[in-house]
């Protein structure tokens, strides 16, 4: 019954079994409960697997249907997407200098990727040693032959299971998902897993510290334990950017310090200590120097409400050096004085762990406009911090797409007309709109756990508010994105506009987002001399009609005052922002869409968009209650939005799928989009935009944990509809990117890699072939580890 539930089964055995479908979604209902056969005679009709197989199943607990499927969401499927991140024309056409530069900067950002397994896991740091050693050892076909002769009952399938699950861990820099947050699994038996690895040239070279390396990462390799599914703080994940023994009212007195100090968490890790029961704290800021002083680090210890803190630097010291080296290289090809004051500025940073000096690098990169290689470093996102603070290593580099970029350009310059379409007040908007730097590039490296579509940045509240900021969308991630997948939970009848214009409506998605979703907005500061930013005496609370009476303080930053929920929040407010301003004729006209085709762009879009909110389920976890992606979270809210506004705009239709089993149609009347859809978003987006501007933790937390509920209260039944989308969930795809090296004439080369899990895996060997980096990694995995038990 179970190879039927899942349609594992034969033909035969499938038609003997008829599901069970509710006439409507029952909050108790099984997904896969099958209706037992009427029978006739009583002595061998209840023996018929028709009748008996659908009675014993249907009184098997929910958990025993669904066991293999819950171990199912930790495995990635051998046929996993692997697309090429294509590079090479944008890189042939640049100068033997700009070569020299985007080697050397794509070398720092790849050596401080490595940080990204200290960031992730404990284990995660020796697992890459491991594999890094193994795949060293001998070619991975060397390494097939041995394993199949050699370990008994492998098959080829099984092998191939085995190097996916290595690529993968390699793509994401740990054992964890980068868009997802959850762990992933070898989906190959532990004993064969010990099989491959013992027959291998690098365990025949050193059996006993191979086998001692293995022995300290086995168990947690495999292990699915309750609190390691996930990433996160408490008992409701794991996590490397404090301690294990840290609490909520721990991150928030660390906080409390930090604002005090004025410490920017971007670059910083926690670690806490108790002594005969006095909690004392250690807040370290990443750099390659690790004693001394500097002016504007307030290093040392502290008293803090009675209570010791101690301000160190020196985290992942080694690979922060190897940062600093590259960079020191790629200054002396910078293209100009910015460049130069650009690098300047990080290394001083990567050198000392000072934000500020990130800050002045971050004001030299805004006002490098135009260049032809383009990047960025150093302690960037917040997403993968439970608390919301604290930064992800990334370092991308990229190449301008000319033709592309020209569109971008015209929506800049354009965008302070578009503004006023927005629907608050010009008093909530920036007095200023600060045009960036917005170009589409062909990534050329881009280090980090994973790979986003577009990007607006630097992070930091006053550069981007009083200064500015530079957008980017990475053109031939796009273009690996829009390679085709089975489309889910839309009409068939849908599928073919839908698959024609995902694309290109998207990029018109990701250039609002980027430019006026993340550009637009004004946050009310109060200074330390009690000036404000704005007229405290005029502006009017759009809810309560009265003055403002909340704002940040001087040194506060959107990430400290709205921790846990600030990332997911922010991706909402901009997704919004797009879908509103795309219902602009004007607007569409900039990407080349006019008449009707302007009218699909804007129904795929917001198709696009209540899709992903379906699709957004799957990130999210019953058992704590919490979300695992920013992303994914703002769409499902979005769709919580549309939904609520009722009129028919959106609806949810469960149905049976061709192969059986329960599936689910999303429908959007695009009749209604500019009329009820546009209502529901833009009174949704002025209230994102009020608790933002006026530092309204407490009221946008309120609202968005609304929004955010997964239950089954609404007709829709959104929780019991993740099972189904749990059922049909699709494997997200990996890239596999290039590497640069210097010839022995001094010019730069390219190598690409074939898209295969053993392309991926052999980028990474290459890649990290001239440190030894096994024995830094060891290093700074023992350093710590006491504090991850």
């Amino acid at each position: 019954m179970f190879k039927i539930s899942r349609g594992l089964a034969p033909k035969y055995l499938t038609d003997l079994a008829t599901l069970y479908v509710a006439p409507r979604a029952l909050r108790l209902t099984s997904r896969d409960q099958y209706h037992p056969v009427k029978i006739r005679t009583k002595t061998y009709g209840e023996r018929q697997l028709s009748c008996l197989g659908p009675t014993l199943w249907n009184k098997l607990p929910t958990d025993l249907h669904m066991a293999n499927d819950q171990r199912s969401q930790f495995i990635i499927p051998n046929n996993t997407p692997i697309v090429k991140l294509e590079c090479s024309s944008a890189f042939d056409s640049l100068t033997p200098k700009e070569k020299q530069y985007a080697h050397y900067l794509s070398k720092a950002g790849w050596a401080g990727g490595l940080i990204c397994l200290l960031q992730t896991s404990p284990e995660s740091p020796l697992i890459f040693s491991l594999l890094l050693r193994l795949f060293r050892g001998q070619s991975i076909e060397e390494l097939k032959k041995g394993a199949i002769e050699n370990v008994s009952g492998l098959t080829e399938d099984e092998f191939e299971a085995f190097l996916v699950y290595c690529a993968t861990f390699l793509s994401n820099f740990g054992n964890y998902k980068s868009f997802g947050d959850t762990k992933f699994i070898p989906d190959i038996s532990k004993e064969k897993f010990e099989g491959i690895l013992n027959c291998s040239e690098a365990h025949k070279q050193d059996a006993a510290g191979f086998d001692k390396l293995w022995a300290k990462i086995a168990t947690a390799v495999f292990s699915l334990d309750q609190k390691v599914k996930q990433l996160g703080y408490g008992e409701k994940g794991l996590t490397t950017y404090f301690s294990s023994n840290c609490t909520e009212a721990d991150l928030e007195l660390t906080k409390e310090f930090m604002n005090k100090k004025k410490i920017q968490a971007y670059n910083t890790r926690l670690f806490k200590k108790v002594d005969n029961g006095k909690s004392s704290y250690e807040v370290r800021l990443a750099s390659s120097e690790t004693d001394g002083n500097e002016v504007d680090l307030p290093l040392g210890s502290h008293d803090h409400n009675s209570v010791d803190f101690t301000v160190s630097r020196g985290d992942y010291a080694p690979l922060m050096a190897q940062v600093v080296e590259n960079l020191k290289k790629a200054k002396e090809s910078a293209a100009n004085p910015n460049e130069e004051k650009m690098l300047e500025g990080y290394i001083q940073s990567f050198s000392t762990g000072s934000i500020e000096a990130h800050m002045e690098g971050s004001r030299h990169w805004i006002r490098d406009t135009g260049p032809i290689v383009e990047g960025y470093i150093g302690f960037i996102e917040s997403y993968r911090d439970p608390f919301g603070v604290r930064g992800e290593w990334e370092g991308f580099v990229a190449i301008v797409n000319k033709e592309m970029s020209a569109k971008f350009g015209s929506l800049v310059e354009n965008a302070e007309s578009f503004l006023p379409y927005l629907p608050w007040p010009k008093e909530y908007e920036k007095d200023t709109f600060l045009r960036p730097d917005f170009t589409s590039l062909e990534v050329l490296s881009f280090a980090s756990s994973g790979i986003p579509a577009g990007i607006n940045i630097p992070n930091y509240d006053s550069i981007r508010q009083n200064e500015g900021f530079k957008n980017v969308s990475l053109g031939n991630v796009l273009a690996g994105h829009s390679k085709d997948q089975n489309i889910t939970f839309l009409e068939d009848s849908e599928k073919a506009l839908y698959s024609k214009l995902k694309t290109p409506s998207f990029e018109v998605q990701v250039g609002l987002h980027e430019l006026l979703g993340h550009g637009s907005g004004k946050l009310f500061v109060k200074e330390e001399d009690g000036s404000f930013n704005f007229s405290a005496d005029k502006v009017i609370h759009l809810e309560t009609k009265e003055k403002i009476s909340s704002w940040y303080l001087s040194g506060e930053t959107w990430d400290s005052k709205f921790p846990v929920i600030s990332s997911s929040y922010e991706e909402c407010r901009a997704e919004c922002v797009a879908i509103y301003l795309c219902l602009h004729e004007d607007i569409l006209k900039i990407f080349g869409h006019e008449g009707q085709a302007a009218q699909d762009i804007i129904y795929i879009n917001w198709l696009n968009m209540v899709r992903a909110g379906v699709l957004g389920l799957e990130f999210y976890t019953p058992e704590t209650n919490t979300w695992r992606q920013a992303h994914m979270q703002a769409r499902f809210v979005i769709l919580k939005v549309l939904l609520e506004a009722g009129q028919g705009l959106v609806t949810i239709e469960r149905r049976t799928g061709e192969d059986g089993q329960p599936d689910a149609v999303v429908k959007l009347d695009r009749e209604k989009i500019q009329t009820v859809g546009k209502e529901a978003i833009g009174t949704f987006l002025t209230r994102l935009q009020l608790y933002k501007s006026t530092a309204d933790y407490k009221s946008a937390k309120g609202m968005y944990d609304g929004y955010s509920a997964v239950n089954d209260d609404s007709p829709e039944q959104l929780l019991s509809l993740r099972s189904i989308v749990m059922a049909r969930k699709q494997s997200r795809r990996m890239f596999v990117q290039v590497n640069s090296t210097i010839s022995q004439e001094g010019g730069v080369c390219l190598k690409t890699y074939e898209a295969t899990a053993a392309g991926i895996i052999q980028s990474y060997v290459e890649r990290y072939s001239d440190r030894d980096y096994e024995s830094i990694l060891h290093d700074l995995w023992q350093k710590d580890a006491a504090h991850f038990n």
